[in-house]
């Protein structure tokens, strides 16, 4: 599963608003992220080609396939691959190395882990 930066933008808009029309995606994008209504029907189409979006009519009406959290963790599989050599370890560790965090977000952390 891969989703292009502006695919993630078009998924964005429709999980926050779904079921939505094209036209009202259309008219979202052109507000939200400057794209014309040609780029929107575009990246949509590759959407719906994917099978990440559905389209039912009338109205070309779209509503979502996929969720955010399936994506979210299909990327980050991927950057654990392509980065890390697969290693959740090396990730986590990459990503706290340069961050700050509180005591109450190293708590949560570590939360997380135990119910794991």
């Amino acid at each position: 599963m891969k989703v292009f930066d502006s695919e993630l933008k078009l998924m964005d808009i429709i999980w926050s608003r779904e079921p939505i029309s094209a036209k009202e995606i259309s008219l979202i994008a052109a507000g939200e992220i400057g794209w014309n209504k040609n780029t929107t029907y575009t990246v949509l189409k590759k959407l719906i080609d994917k099978g990440y979006v559905e389209r039912t009519d009338p109205g070309f009406v779209c509503t979502s396939r996929i969720s955010r959290s399936e994506i979210q963790k299909s990327e980050v599989k991927g950057l654990a691959e392509k980065l890390f050599a697969g290693s959740k370890k090396a990730l986590f560790s990459a990503l706290l190395e340069d961050e700050t965090l509180s005591d109450d977000e190293i708590s949560e952390l570590r939360a997380l882990i135990d119910r794991r």
